[in-house]
């Protein structure tokens, strides 16, 4: 990792750290792609229980850096830079374990987006939220139209991606943007507390839970089926009177399941 995303696992813990504070945390195509390798790492490390993200300095993420895209051709903007915002930020969504966005100041556009692909959102008292892409000729590209929408409903996002509502940590609680308000300072010690309280319980009923979850909203449904459905076969004695069938080269002998096997 370079120095603008910092990872620390300790414990069971896992803390991503967005590390650009002179840029006020802004997302640009080398971070992207750290905050890419940051959910490879953790999603490879079966040690981590719970993630955490925030941001170091005055604010959680302003958005994606605007000289950082604002040059890119109309091409490039929509093939390079969204879709890779996408890939790395369905990632991060779709993370095995509980991500916690510890919000210690300000998300805007991007930010927001990325804070949206949390499974909890703790904000701290001044920070303020919004997707402010409109206002520049542009629209929310990472998602802020879809998992935003599918998160805290149309008509929030309406008000602040059509009217540019910027909103405070009190009123994003309000419209469900964020579970919780902290004061100034305290929004990471407030994820350690219910990332503690989170890795106390059952890992891979935890796992199931949030995978259900993310289903229901539409979050990687399709995979998500095949994905248990294979875990559950693979538990019983079929598959592996299939795998010894094929290794002897004869017909397998299946029988029925027992509903209630001893």
């Amino acid at each position: 990792m370079s120095m603008t995303v910092k990872v620390n696992i300790e414990a069971s813990i896992a803390t991503i750290v967005l590390a650009r504070p002179d840029k006020l945390n802004a997302l640009n195509g080398p971070m992207i792609a750290e905050l890419g390798d940051a959910a490879v790492l953790i999603g490879k490390d079966a040690s981590v229980r719970v993630a955490i993200i925030t941001g170091s300095g005055k604010a959680f993420c302003t958005g994606g850096d605007i000289a950082a895209w604002s040059e890119i051709g109309s091409l490039s903007l929509g093939e390079e830079w969204v879709r890779e915002g996408h890939r790395v930020f369905d990632a991060l969504a779709r993370l095995r374990v509980p991500l916690i966005a510890a919000l210690n100041g300000s998300a805007f556009g991007g930010g927001l987006e990325l804070a949206a692909t949390a499974d909890l959102r703790i904000a701290e008292a001044g920070a303020k939220f919004g997707l402010p892409e409109t206002g520049l000729g542009m629209v929310p590209g990472w998602s802020g139209t879809q998992r935003l929408v599918r998160r805290f409903g149309s008509r929030v996002v309406r008000r602040l991606a059509l009217g540019g509502e910027i909103v405070t940590s009190a009123a994003a609680l309000a419209l469900g943007l964020v579970d919780e308000v902290v004061p100034a300072g305290g929004s990471l010690a407030a994820a350690q507390v219910w990332a503690d309280r989170i890795s106390q319980r059952g890992p891979t009923a935890t796992l199931v839970a949030k995978r259900l979850i993310n289903a229901a909203e539409g979050e990687d449904k399709e995979a998500t089926l095949e994905i248990l459905a294979s875990a559950f076969v693979a538990t019983t004695d079929e598959l592996k009177e299939g795998v010894a069938s094929f290794r002897e080269k004869r017909r397998p002998q299946f029988t029925n399941p027992a509903l209630d096997p001893a």
